[in-house]
């Protein structure tokens, strides 16, 4: 059996392998050896399709805009302006919000 690398995120040695990802049982981090290894982050949807800037995604639940008493509505289709490793993944403008950040975990890929 070939040796697991180590955990990108807290380097611990516990680690797994699930079909194509790799899982530390330490810290719950799960991440693709292939894209690890090319040195750039690869943003996912919540069906796990990579996705870059100027991509065109749909929300997949409502999300309640800060500040105000606003909603942007599920199916609500985005074009993502800029991709951030920040606490929100993606940065762009939705008609009648304006400028928003999102999350990869509330987006899947549109056609």
């Amino acid at each position: 059996m070939s040796e697991l690398p180590t955990c990108p995120k807290c380097e611990s040695e516990y680690t797994y392998q699930d079909g194509a990802l790799i899982i530390c049982s330490m810290c719950a981090h799960e991440w693709n050896p292939d894209d690890v290894e090319s040195g750039e982050k690869v943003y996912r949807d919540v069906n796990g399709n990579a996705l870059v800037e100027g991509d065109m995604v749909t929300l997949i639940k409502d999300l309640k805009v800060r500040g105000t008493s606003k909603t942007v509505k599920v199916g609500t289709r985005v074009k993502i302006g800029r991709l951030v490793d920040e606490d929100h993944d993606i940065d762009c403008k939705i008609d009648g919000f304006g400028a928003m950040k999102l999350k990869t975990e509330f987006v899947k890929k549109s056609g």
